[in-house]
């Protein structure tokens, strides 16, 4: 899921000083549960907008923000309220203001409420911890299912640096060293033998953006 923060209100009234009729659109998803962009927190921005004389023309909450077809019927089920209003206020990540923003498109300004900070797994709800970085280049089958490329400050992928003291990182000593805990994994599994394979540069031209990725569904064929 898309870890997300809130932005402050100072930025988001600079982005809608010139719009006076607000559509909210949240996130029944990952900002649900991040708490940045649910029911709640849709219902708490439109009470702060109407205290600073916005008027808001209506808000909707889709279970996935970033599904663009979703947001599209989600708009032509509200037509008439879509028309009236000036911009849009996003509280999801940025690929749900990128399918807002191409649902209501070029004339009608939208405006993300949130900052996307990363892909996380989820421990439990509430608790999110970064895994993957989607560089398009995987190693986890040689590492342990353990990210060195996400999970180590500098990025290496061959081994710790001369830093790391008593398995901690010496970027944080609160998290462990990736390459110690890769290390310590691959050693219970009886696969040390991997960490003897010396790992190419990380491959860039697989995370060259933006990306365009089509599955054919099976029922098609």
């Amino acid at each position: 899921m898309i870890i997300t923060k809130k932005k402050n209100i100072e930025t988001i009234l600079e982005y809608l000083k010139d719009s006076k009729n607000i559509y909210l659109v949240g996130c029944d998803s990952c900002a649900e549960q991040c708490e940045t962009g649910g029911e709640r927190e849709v219902k708490a921005m439109a009470e702060l907008l109407k205290r600073e004389g916005k008027h808001i023309t209506g808000f909707s909450i889709p279970d996935e923000t970033c599904y663009s077809m979703l947001i599209k019927k989600h708009f032509r089920e509200d037509n008439d309220t879509v028309e009236k209003t000036d911009a849009f206020l996003v509280l999801a990540c940025g690929a749900g203001v990128k399918a807002v923003a191409d649902a209501a498109g070029d004339e009608k300004p939208v405006f993300p409420a949130l900052d996307s900070l990363y892909l996380a797994n989820v421990a439990r709800y509430g608790h999110f911890f970064e895994g993957c970085s989607l560089c398009g280049d995987c190693v986890l089958g040689e590492t342990g299912g353990i990210c060195p490329h996400t999970q180590c400050p500098k990025g290496l992928l061959n081994g710790p640096c001369g830093g790391m003291a008593n398995g901690k990182c010496e970027v944080d000593m609160k998290n462990h060293c990736a390459w110690a805990t890769i290390y310590r994994r691959l050693k219970i599994q009886g696969r040390l033998d991997v960490l003897k394979k010396i790992a190419p540069p990380k491959d860039y031209s697989n995370s060259v953006k933006p990306r365009t990725v089509v599955v054919e569904s099976r029922s098609k064929k």
